[in-house]
């Protein structure tokens, strides 16, 4: 289909791009275009402007923030998938960027589109929660920073408001905990019917701390605390990943009943577990 007429602006800088958003009552950010576009050509999506801040090299970046790296939300996932700051420091992050799509997907979609469309299915914010992330967004009002955990509300909703732009994400640098991030699809490129993060951090034989995400277990990025609870010892995957989808809401679509995912997540679960304690 054809997408509903709009007008199309081009923004130069962050505090620019506010401005236009805040011109116009329904306005929306074009970053890569792999979430937006599907949607303006189904009309899903009918803004009455386009802001595109596409061209914005300054949020094109990754660098050390001593215990956290930065990340600028125009980073491409095929950047974050290659870069060795990223590999070295938070490996999950680039082992997930890399599942994400097809290349094509992974050379035009940004991590701050991802994050900020808020699709229940999408990859990178389950990590991000996993990894309790922090978001930063600038809006007419300054700059503040949002938990991942806080960010997502919805089904396509997010802690942005109308004017707001998302141009930085902090991850904790993972030092040398396991992590992996599993997931199940359909066919090849399919968005996740289920998939699961994990970030385990032990000593010797004893489980210090773990994070489990879900995604599309909900309308939002779950976190399971029950299984996370649940993991004292590397013996204890098993008994975690039972309860793992206990505070989850999964829903039921053309990928899967609820009951479904349920017993998908207890199996990626117990996978993913298995995989973290063992790096």
């Amino acid at each position: 289909m054809i997408p509903a007429p709009f007008d199309y602006e081009v923004a130069e800088s962050v505090d620019q791009a506010v401005e236009l958003l805040g011109s116009r009552d329904d306005a929306k950010l074009l970053a890569g275009g792999h979430s937006l576009i599907p949607l303006l050509r189904l009309r899903f999506a009918r803004p009455a402007l386009l802001v595109d801040i596409g061209r914005m090299d300054d949020l094109r970046y990754v660098r050390d923030a001593g215990e956290q790296l930065a990340i600028g939300a125009m980073t491409r996932h095929n950047d974050l998938q290659h870069n060795p700051l990223v590999q070295e420091h938070t490996p999950i992050l680039s082992h997930t960027a890399g599942l994400i799509g097809d290349p094509q997907v992974r050379h035009r979609g940004t991590i701050g589109g991802s994050v900020a469309h808020g699709d229940p299915a999408s990859d990178l914010p389950t990590v991000l929660t996993a990894l309790d992330a922090d978001l930063v967004v600038r809006g007419p009002g300054g700059e503040r920073t949002v938990p991942a955990e806080e960010f997502f509300r919805g089904v396509f909703e997010t802690a942005l408001g109308p004017q707001d732009v998302l141009t930085e994400i902090r991850i904790p640098k993972l030092g040398a905990a396991g992590w992996t991030y599993v997931k199940f699809t359909r066919r090849a490129q399919d968005w996740a019917t289920v998939g699961v993060a994990a970030v385990v951090r032990r000593t010797n034989g004893t489980i210090d701390a773990a994070a489990i995400a879900l995604t599309n277990m909900g309308p939002t990025p779950v976190r399971a605390r029950a299984a996370e609870g649940a993991l004292k010892t590397p013996d204890d995957a098993a008994g975690a990943a039972n309860v793992v989808a206990q505070e989850s809401d999964p829903p039921t679509d053309t990928s899967g009943s609820a009951d479904y995912r349920r017993h998908l997540a207890t199996v990626l679960a117990r996978r993913a577990l298995e995989e973290a304690i063992s790096r």
